[in-house]
């Protein structure tokens, strides 16, 4: 399975497990991540969420052959169901981040409410470099987390950073040795479930409620946007030089 569930001692975990691809995500692993973000919500039983990946790797991202086989369609497409469920769970999320998180693995923990990172861990967000732009409301949650500067550094040049930086900038909660990352999260976990549900939803309502329709919102925009990107020059530039493993012209596009 490329994608683990488990449930135990109130906590549902979800684990990407693809590490021959380096867990890069396939439409089918979107749709099971959704389905499972909908059970943990639905479970009385569940009281908090962790999502992670593996010591080496948290994600690579998109798989991007299957991608451009099964391009997202909007509403319907499983990586905006599991995005959705993400974004509007009312349980608390954690994240245990160990390896290279790229594009969405970095868009994805704006939505979560913990994020612990092993010193080994690294974040990218190259849509700007694929002649795409940012997805699910991160041009409008980065910024509110790292200011404006460093939101248009990371969105617009498409580099890499450290966990450290992360942290620093307020992404990342924590960094620890990737051997102590996950026991550290499950630990956190652990406490999130042993607290009043009711509270810790009023809590989370309260810090995000009105932020929920914007987040929808400018979900919707970019999504919009994403999708005539995806059909441009520069975007099929950026994908055939990929798999042709060269670097990219974009000068002769205007």
């Amino acid at each position: 399975m490329d994608i683990l569930t488990s449930k135990a001692n109130s906590i549902f975990t979800i684990t990407f497990n693809r590490p021959k691809k380096r867990n890069a995500i396939t439409a089918e692993m979107y749709q099971t991540m959704a389905d499972a973000l909908k059970e943990a919500e639905n479970d009385a039983e569940v009281r908090a969420i962790l999502l992670t990946g593996k010591p080496e790797i948290f994600t690579a991202g998109n798989d991007l052959d299957d991608f451009m086989k099964n391009p997202p369609q909007k509403r319907n497409s499983p990586v905006y169901q599991f995005m959705q469920n993400l974004s509007q769970a009312t349980k608390p999320v954690v994240a245990a981040v160990s390896g290279p998180a790229v594009g969405i693995g970095t868009t994805l923990l704006m939505h979560c409410d913990f994020v612990y990172a092993a010193d080994n861990a690294k974040f990218s967000m190259p849509f700007a470099k694929l002649g795409l732009c940012p997805e699910f409301s991160s041009s409008m949650l980065l910024p509110q987390i790292a200011g404006y500067q460093r939101a248009a550094e990371k969105l617009m040049l498409g580099e890499a950073f450290s966990a450290q930086e992360a942290c620093a900038m307020g992404l990342v909660n924590k960094v620890l040795p990737t051997a102590e990352v996950f026991a550290f999260a499950q630990t956190q976990a652990a406490k999130l479930a042993a607290l009043p549900t009711s509270s810790l939803r009023a809590t989370k309502r309260l810090m995000k409620g009105k932020q929920l329709a914007a987040i929808k919102a400018k979900m919707e925009e970019e999504g919009q946007l994403f999708s005539k990107l995806l059909v441009s020059k520069e975007a099929k530039e950026a994908f055939t030089a990929f798999f042709e493993k060269r670097k990219p012209d974009f000068t002769k596009f205007k």
